[in-house]
């Protein structure tokens, strides 16, 4: 078998030339925060096996602890890609913490005379890292839902990614395990989980990587583009189309709540916002607004934007007129505007089999009958189920 000196001077130069094809090629062609959280990988992976060079040399009494934390890191951007894939912000000391406590204990032990200083937990973090990501991409794999050749090529590739990570993490896990109960100097160690295998199953993983990189990053990206097509840019709530698509799927769903409604809102003299306080300010005032619905509905309705101030949910699970006054009083007390406009909404009931977009219509109705009342109220609409259905641009006549 080669000897760990030339594997791991052949893994580094492998890992080199998969680096600059990840950023020459799929970065830049894609931007996807997949393949950047990958390159920063690849090239921690290589600066830590180009430091493990400096075993048994005077510089070994730094370059081993560094060559350990940075390998750990390694491991902990593969997970942060991982993440990113299922829309999951990575946090600074979420990254760093695990790193952090390899760096301590190798620098702590005897980096001077022992290569495997802080050994334990260098190999106990990297089993940690990797299988965390594994564990993204399972979790990934299950909420993927069924679609045609593409998705299923989507999906073979992230069940490689996800088996070889798991494949890696358990080594890594068998490893520490080893080294623990038998000590790194002894044969059976040296044999199964020495140098010279760890080296050859990364490569195999730089493999799967290299194969899987093109198609999870394209996915990314084109996941990207259809939030970026489908959501409001300031607030983030879905825009006009989406709202009606999303809600009719719930409503088609069904069952549907005798209390579910479609409640339009519209901020009362939102003009003068602008006028008096800039832009900005009618910008905090509409992102309040938006975090407000966000906090009292989450996911027990549909939430989005129609344009300028005015915003329309599907709401279940409580009568209408409830989470209206829960919105009103989270606003009022958000406090990000000084002169917080008030809020006049206008609620329609829908049942199983309406169309949403003839449900908007008669809220928006009852939203005007709300501004002429006085503003800073809610009105609810009379179902007119014989209602002529010209009104509306609906999908389905009513």
């Amino acid at each position: 078998m080669l000897d760990t000196l030339t594997l791991r001077v052949a893994f580094g130069l492998v890992a080199a030339c998969v680096l600059a094809l990840f950023y020459g090629v799929t970065y830049r062609s894609t931007r996807s925060s997949y393949s950047g959280w990958w390159c920063v990988s690849l090239a921690c992976f290589i600066v830590s096996a180009s430091l493990f060079l400096g075993n048994g040399t005077p510089v070994q009494v730094i370059a081993n602890p560094l060559g350990n934390t940075t390998g750990v890191l390694g491991a902990a951007c593969v997970w942060a890609g991982g993440r990113t894939l299922r829309e999951h912000r990575v946090r600074a000391w979420q990254l760093l913490l695990v790193p952090a406590v390899v760096l301590v204990v190798s620098l702590a032990d005897d980096p001077r005379t022992d290569i495997w200083s802080g050994g334990a937990v260098y190999l106990a973090g990297m089993a940690l890292l990797i299988g965390a990501s594994a564990r993204e991409l399972t979790l990934l794999l299950r909420a993927l839902a069924p679609g045609g050749a593409t998705r299923a090529q989507y999906r073979f590739v992230l069940t490689a990614m996800a088996l070889a990570s798991a494949v890696i993490s358990v080594f890594y896990l068998a490893r520490t395990i080893a080294f623990v109960a038998v000590g790194p100097a002894h044969p059976f160690f040296q044999a199964v989980f020495g140098g010279q295998v760890t080296t050859l199953l990364m490569m195999v993983l730089l493999v799967v990587v290299t194969f899987s990189m093109s198609a999870l990053s394209h996915e990314q990206q084109t996941s990207e583009l259809r939030l970026q097509a489908t959501r409001d840019g300031l607030t983030g709530l879905l825009n006009r189309a989406e709202f009606l698509r999303a809600a009719q799927r719930e409503i088609d769903r069904g069952p549907v709540r005798a209390d579910a409604a479609v409640v339009v809102a519209d901020l009362d003299r939102f003009k003068s916002i602008n006028d008096g306080l800039g832009h900005a300010a009618g910008d905090r005032a509409l992102t309040a607004f938006a975090d407000a619905c966000q906090a009292v509905v989450g996911l027990r309705g549909v939430i989005g934007r129609l344009g300028g101030d005015e915003f329309v949910l599907l709401v279940r699970g409580a009568p209408a007129e409830a989470v209206v006054d829960a919105i009103a009083r989270h606003y009022r007390g958000d406090g990000e505007v000084s002169a917080m406009p008030t809020v006049s909404f206008g609620i329609a009931s829908v049942r199983a089999g309406d169309d949403i977009a003839l449900a908007l219509a008669y809220a928006d109705e009852a939203l005007y009958e709300a501004k002429a009342a006085g503003r800073a109220r809610a009105v609810r609409a009379a179902r007119h189920d014989d209602r002529p259905p010209s009104l509306v641009d609906g999908r389905r006549s009513a």
